[in-house]
């Protein structure tokens, strides 16, 4: 009984240690993170490795780097676009070198990266981009440097884009799972992954249209920026007249090919160092803490920036999640703000939940009775989330921006068949009434049941329309022609009305201090708040260290993956884009 006695003490002293021990150890780096500030050396060069998963606002992991690695997993678009802004008035930072060969973002991100480096070499200052392999993006990106240097034997991808859409009809057929699909809208081809093999006729001809409308737009931008034809360059593309870093130098793709060792020489030269002198690159991650919050601008008067990046669902917001309850209590608070003046709202957003969608609008529109509220749209502000655009006062967007999708649908799934004849799982009911489960996955719906999903996601989709006639303000007839579910890019939505003005985040911020009258004297704040580094380190010893290893597990099969769990949110009506839609 003693021994007992003491063993369990024991394990208790053991247990209380390692979690004080713990906490102990989130404070201790929670303190070194604070109070670690970089000293950037004279005759630096900024060195962006941006082969990461580029999103809006930044997910840092506080383990990384602990390996003594310095390649960050993800990288934010907004705290790059403000790095190359502090580095253009920075002294001690000459240039700009990027190595970049798979950037993981959208056109419309890509775009914002380029506008940054434009800006920063109009300060006098010079790019460089060096790569080994090049993909689509990557080129789109380096496109915008002073000069491209390729590896003599590199590659560099000019082949034009691709829209993949991914089928599930077969895999259902065999585990005998039946989707139970209601829609509305000939182009809402959210739900063809569930009941078709391959594309509708009606998809096929609005990705048709939207890849060539976006290539358009990327080859225009390349031709602008080379000094090359657009009609030539269409034609080295369609050709694939560049197969290997040669042909990419004879078609003046690039600018020269070098090795590494040659391409730190001509850093070398631009510096102004002897031969054999090394150069002073400093890395992303470490550049950004040369500098705090406090060296920005202070202002009595606010532009608060609302990011909207992922998918819409009820709830709490979390990574690649847009939660409503989140939002209108961020929104909430912005509105009655005194100090904030004007509301940018950020969407990077393929949709999802409508409910979550109308509560979220309902606050948007409240907030335009009180101030200025301007929509920026990223790589995607489609069906749910152009339903959050279509309450702001003005949207603007790139063209390349995926958005439009005026549409609903309804999907279950009855897996009675999975269930029991796979299984051995066989289920039966006791109700009150004709209807008493409208949702279940362990029986077909009955044909009475399937008219109440069909009516209510027709009257959904007569809200959609008709509030996104309100807020265009364009009448009802006009909006129907538009919408069906159909997709379209920024610059096909401008056409249509949809959306208002071509340009990007800082745009939008420039048009809501216009219209607040604080165009003169103002200060972003970005919303909602980044999390703490505690915070960080129970995220990252969590969900974020989970997809990190189903990621590294799963290779080219990880966005199968993620199309799966996304089928989770999947449930009611849905406004929503493709998920499974990919641009490559």
């Amino acid at each position: 009984m003693n021994f007992f006695k003491t063993f369990l003490a024991t394990l208790l002293a053991l247990t209380v240690f390692f979690v004080l021990s713990f906490f102990l150890f989130l404070f201790l780096l929670a303190g070194l993170s604070a109070s670690e500030v970089v000293t950037v050396k004279p005759n630096s060069v900024l060195h962006l490795r941006l082969d990461a998963q580029i999103t809006e606002q930044q997910v840092d992991n506080p383990f990384e780097g602990l390996g003594g690695g310095a390649q960050p997993t993800n990288i934010g678009l907004i705290q790059l676009k403000e790095t190359i802004r502090q580095a253009a008035g920075d002294a001690n930072i000459q240039g700009i070198l990027i190595t970049a060969s798979y950037p993981i973002a959208g056109y419309s991100t890509l775009e914002e990266i380029r506008q940054a480096l434009k800006e920063f070499r109009q300060s006098g200052k010079w790019v460089l981009v060096y790569s080994e392999v090049m993909s689509e993006q990557a080129y789109y990106l380096a496109s915008a440097a002073d000069k491209i240097y390729l590896n003599p034997e590199g590659e560099l991808e000019f082949n034009g884009i691709t829209a993949e859409v991914s089928f599930f009809k077969r895999l259902f057929d065999k585990l005998e799972i039946k989707p139970e699909i209601f829609r509305v809208g000939d182009y809402k081809s959210a739900v063809e992954p569930f009941m078709l093999e391959k594309m509708s006729k009606e998809n096929r001809e609005q990705l048709n249209e939207l890849v060539n409308s976006v290539y358009d737009v990327v080859v225009q931008r390349i031709a602008e920026a080379r000094g090359i034809e657009a009609n030539r360059l269409h034609e080295i593309s369609d050709k694939m007249l560049v197969r290997n870093a040669k042909q990419a130098l004879e078609y003046r793709l690039v600018d020269s090919l070098l090795y590494f060792d040659e391409v730190e020489t001509e850093i070398r030269n631009r510096l102004n160092l002897e031969e054999g002198k090394k150069v002073s690159f400093i890395s992303y991650k470490k550049y950004q803490k040369s500098f705090t919050d406090e060296e920005k601008k202070t202002s009595s008067n606010e532009i608060a920036v609302i990011v909207a990046d992922g998918t819409i669902v009820p709830g709490k917001s979390d990574n690649g999640l847009i939660g409503s309850e989140t939002f209108t209590e961020t929104i909430k608070k912005v509105r009655e703000n005194k100090r904030v003046k004007a509301v940018v709202l950020r969407i990077n957003s393929p949709g999802g939940s409508f409910q979550a969608s109308d509560v979220m609008w309902r606050e948007i529109v409240l907030t335009t009775k009180e101030k200025p509220v301007i929509a920026s749209m990223s790589d995607y502000a489609a069906s749910g989330g152009y339903y959050l655009a279509m309450g702001c006062d003005t949207i603007v967007a790139q063209p390349h921006t995926i958005t439009g999708s005026i549409g609903i649908f309804s999907v279950l799934f009855d897996a009675s068949g999975f269930l029991s004849n796979k299984l051995g799982i066989t289920f039966d009911e006791v109700r009150t009434g004709e209807f008493g489960d409208l949702i279940t996955f362990t029986r077909p719906l009955t044909d009475a049941e399937k008219q109440v999903w069909q009516k209510r996601t027709d009257e959904v989709y007569g809200v959609f329309t008709s509030k996104a006639a309100q807020g265009r303000n364009i009448p009802v007839e006009e909006i129907l022609k538009v919408a069906g579910g159909r997709v379209w890019t920024g610059e096909q939505a401008l056409q249509r009305k949809l959306v208002d003005v071509m340009g990007g985040l800082d745009d939008a911020i420039r048009l809501a201090a216009e219209a607040a009258g604080v165009a003169d004297d103002f200060r972003v704040r970005f919303y909602p708040k980044a999390k703490s580094l505690p915070e960080q380190i129970l995220a990252a010893l969590s969900g974020e260290s989970e997809a990190r290893f189903a990621r590294k597990e799963l290779g080219e099969y990880y966005p199968l993956y993620l199309q799966f769990k996304e089928a989770r949110h999947l449930h009611g009506l849905q406004a929503r884009m493709p998920w499974e839609f990919t641009l490559r």
